[in-house]
């Protein structure tokens, strides 16, 4: 019976992983810029790599080959990231720009002036002139 529960949780963390994996890799040719591809790329590998690990630390058992697996595990969540956000940097350096308008044209990013959140209050003014009596 824990062997039918143990497998059956293995499949779901199994097909759960194929999931996200397939998704990034739709998501990589439907985005519109290296940016966007690479977020998809980078969160589908991320997620659904670690999903299908997980479900194969459940299938080995507590076995020296879980420990491994949970070493690459641990290596896949920090390494993915740090090389996405690498590549993106690079990516940057190079002069590539993001796609950042509506109708698809590129634009560089600016950054947007400071408005003050609360106004100050209106001087009264009378209706004399200063200096005459």
């Amino acid at each position: 019976m824990i062997d039918l529960l143990r497998e059956i949780a293995a499949g779901l963390f199994l097909f759960a992983g194929a999931f996200f994996l397939l998704a990034g890799a739709i998501g990589m040719n439907r985005m519109p810029d290296l940016f966007t591809r690479m977020h998809a790329a980078s969160v589908g590998d991320t997620l659904g790599v670690s999903l299908m690990l997980i479900g194969m630390v459940f299938l080995a058992g507590f076995t020296l080959v879980t420990v491994k697996l949970v070493f690459l595990l641990g290596f896949l969540l920090f390494m993915g990231p740090v090389a996405s956000h690498a590549l993106a940097a690079a990516a940057l350096q190079a002069g590539v720009k993001p796609v950042l308008a509506e109708n698809g044209e590129s634009k560089k990013a600016e950054p947007k002036k400071a408005e003050p959140t609360v106004k100050a209050p209106a001087r009264k003014t009378s209706s004399r002139k200063r200096g005459k009596p």
